[in-house]
């Protein structure tokens, strides 16, 4: 295939993914080679948005947090993502990508709030769009902020980015049987008990028929791959 298979696309990346080998934090080199992996998606003319976590950054306060009331811990989670966010952002100017940052909670000295039209108006300009503090409200993940927005933007496919190359029918880490899955479908995933998304997203995601690719984002490559519509990572779908 020698174009895109998508033209829209929401891709969610975990603050993990932004820590490389550290224990927390942003490892710089670890976030250079994702935003070239973004950037070679945008400059084959994919409309791309981002939906970024905040554990790199609140795993380094959590033994402080722990008794902490739980609608407080998760807004310095949104917090968090705010400054991944801005540093997705940084980086991608670096290599000539321009990115909106668009927060679901006030910090308008900052970044811009959410606004659904003005993230679309960016999205056809080109520019790449990273939705930061979640869903703007606690005890929802960044995974379900993930399967809201990919929805509110009419994206075609919401992209996982994880650390393993797909969805396998056990823990392929734990278990050297375990086979990858190709394509499976959204109620095979819940009969088995896959843990694709948290369960609050994959229902969303399902009822609103937008199709999952769970791939590795630290493989090189892989991104593109999926987008040019190659037999990377795991399709999940109605």
């Amino acid at each position: 295939m020698t174009k895109p298979a998508y033209q829209r696309v929401l891709l969610k990346l975990s603050g993990e993914a932004l820590m490389g080998d550290d224990a927390f934090g942003i490892n710089r080199a670890t976030i250079d080679r994702m935003v070239a992996d973004v950037a070679e998606v945008a400059n084959l003319g994919v409309q791309v948005a981002v939906v970024i976590g905040g554990g790199n950054i609140f795993r380094g306060v959590a033994p402080g947090a722990q008794g902490m009331d739980r609608a407080t811990a998760d807004y310095m989670g949104m917090l968090a993502t705010v400054m991944n966010a801005l540093a997705l952002a940084d980086a991608m100017r670096h290599v000539g990508i321009t990115a909106r940052v668009m927060s679901a909670i006030s910090i308008e000295q900052v970044v811009e709030p959410y606004v659904r039209p003005k993230a679309l108006q960016y999205l056809e300009e080109g520019k790449v769009v990273v939705f930061a503090a979640g869903t703007g409200n606690p005890f929802f993940t960044t995974d379900t902020a993930a399967a809201l927005r990919g929805s509110e933007i009419s994206a075609e496919i919401v992209l996982k980015a994880t650390k393993v190359d797909g969805v396998y029918s056990a823990d392929p880490k734990k278990d050297p049987h375990a086979t990858r899955y190709e394509s499976i479908s959204f109620d095979e995933a819940i009969a088995k008990h896959l843990q694709v998304m948290d369960a609050t997203a994959f229902a969303l995601c399902r009822d609103q028929k937008l199709p999952i690719k769970v791939f590795s984002i630290v493989k090189p490559g892989a991104l593109k791959a999926v987008i040019m519509g190659e037999d990377e990572g795991t399709l999940v779908h109605v």
